[in-house]
């Protein structure tokens, strides 16, 4: 018995990275009675079978965090690459991102790319004053990545960010393999070729990997995990000093009077555009309950 990590699953298949190489995998365990289906990111052990190498899943350990949309488990990091150049990231689409990834315990890093065309001093202020974790790069002259790169050694990481931000490029910089290594991943799989996309993990040099998420290509974040009105004030770090100094108890933080978390905006504690991406999606998830989001497959 070896253990190993799903690199990607499909048509009934998973790929495992062990100690052994890749190794093609049935799932034999009864899982869902346990954490559920096998995705990509999943810890798992697995017997190898010694007539043709292919193994089978047998154990599925605990998952720290997952998310439904893209299916995959364990991520360490989320990273949102946004640019203050053309095209300017909308800071909505990144404050999605990143409220998500605080609900589900994953660490966060908002990156800031071309920046020698634009600095994106604004936005570096904006997420500098929030608590997440902001670096500032150019995939054209390589400032900034080797920041980049010990950001997220050893970690499972998600890259995120809207068309023309250079997501490719900045991942291509981080390792100048990432591109040939999807190519032969794909090819030794085999069926990797199909015209429906699936996440997949990439090893990159210096230790960890990188999740390839289609809906995370374009901030598609409509069909991503939603966060409950209720637990949304806590996915948003800098409210963390003004919650329960509101007037009112059980304060929604959007028009009330005497809300504490308004005061900062007002203050400037708290930038004014987190604060109107904190609204936009409250609105959005207000009459929204548990059992709805279960039914819709979103948790």
């Amino acid at each position: 018995m070896t253990e190993g990590i799903i690199l990607k699953g499909i048509g009934g298949f998973y790929y495992v990275d062990t100690p052994e190489g890749l190794i093609e995998c049935k799932a034999r365990g009864r899982f869902r009675k346990t954490v559920g289906k096998p995705i990509v990111g999943d810890r798992v052990s697995l017997e190898i079978q010694p007539e043709d190498g292919t193994g089978y899943l047998l154990t599925i350990a605990p998952r720290k965090n997952s998310l439904v949309r893209p299916a995959v488990a364990n991520l360490d990091l989320l990273v949102a690459v946004a640019s203050a150049a053309p095209p300017v990231t909308d800071p909505f689409l990144i404050d999605r991102v990143t409220a998500i990834a605080v609900h589900k315990d994953i660490g966060v890093l908002v990156v800031i790319n071309k920046t020698d065309e634009n600095p994106g001093d604004e936005l570096y202020e904006i997420y500098r004053k929030s608590g997440i974790d902001t670096l500032r790069v150019s995939a054209l002259t390589g400032d900034g990545i080797d920041a980049l790169r010990a950001y997220i050694r050893g970690k499972v990481s998600a890259f995120a960010g809207n068309s023309g931000v250079g997501k490719s490029s900045v991942l291509n910089r981080i390792d100048p393999h990432f591109g040939a290594a999807v190519g032969a991943i794909s090819d030794r799989i085999g069926r990797g070729k199909h015209t429906t996309r699936h996440v997949e993990l990439h090893p990159i040099e210096g230790g960890g990997y990188i999740a390839d998420t289609p809906g995370f290509s374009s901030f598609d974040t409509e069909q991503m995990d939603l966060v409950l009105a209720e637990d949304l004030q806590y996915a948003f770090p800098e409210f963390a000093p003004y919650i329960g100094r509101c007037k009112f108890t059980g304060c929604a933080h959007v028009k009330e009077k005497g809300c504490a978390v308004r005061a900062a905006v007002e203050a400037g504690e708290i930038a004014k555009s987190r604060h109107e991406s904190y609204v936009k999606l409250y609105e959005s998830v207000k009459d929204l309950k548990e059992w709805e989001l279960t039914k819709g497959g979103t948790r």
